[in-house]
C-alpha cells in the first residue's frame, strides 16, 4: 500500500513569496528564449570518421548558405563557423508575433593527425556540409617502447 504523505513546513509558503510574480507572468506568453533554443548558437552538431587515407566530416548546416560558411584548417586542427540568420513568423488566432536571429555558429576541433591542406575538399548540400581531409604523409606519429 502506498503511501502519499507530505511533510508539512508552515515557513514554506512563505519563503516562496515573490512579489514580482505577477509582473513576471506578463511575459509568459511570449518565450523569449524560443528563438535561442532554435539555434545552437555555439554547437554545429557533426559526425567525423576515419578511413585510411583521410578524415570525414559531415556537419548539419540548416539553412545556412554555402557562401556564409568558413573552414579554416591548421595542422590537425579544423575550426568550422557560419554566420547565421533567419526569421519566423507565428500566427494565433489574431495574434501576430515576428522572431529574429542573427547570429555565428562555430565549431573548432583537434584530428589525431596532421591534415593535408591542399587536398582537403569541401562540398555543402541540403544543409550538410561534407569535409574531405585527406591525412598528411608521414604525421601519424611514432609510439614508443616501454624499455
Amino acid at each position: 500500500m502506498a503511501s502519499h504523505l507530505t511533510r508539512f513546513d508552515p515557513v514554506g509558503p512563505i519563503s516562496r513569496m515573490d512579489p514580482f510574480r505577477s509582473f513576471d507572468s506578463l511575459f509568459n506568453a511570449f518565450d523569449l528564449m524560443r528563438p535561442l533554443r532554435a539555434f545552437d548558437t555555439e554547437r554545429i552538431r557533426m559526425d567525423v570518421s576515419e578511413t585510411d587515407q583521410a578524415f570525414v566530416v559531415r556537419a548539419d548546416m540548416p539553412g545556412v548558405k554555402k557562401e556564409d560558411v568558413k573552414v579554416a584548417i591548421d595542422g590537425n586542427e579544423v575550426t568550422i563557423s557560419a554566420d547565421v540568420s533567419q526569421e519566423q513568423e507565428h500566427e494565433e488566432g489574431s495574434s501576430v508575433w515576428r522572431e529574429r536571429f542573427r547570429g555565428q555558429q562555430y565549431r573548432s576541433f583537434t584530428l589525431p593527425q596532421q591534415v593535408d591542406e591542399e587536398k582537403a575538399t569541401a562540398t555543402c548540400r541540403d544543409g550538410v556540409l561534407e569535409l574531405t581531409l585527406p591525412k598528411k604523409p608521414g604525421s601519424g606519429g611514432k609510439q614508443l617502447t616501454i624499455q
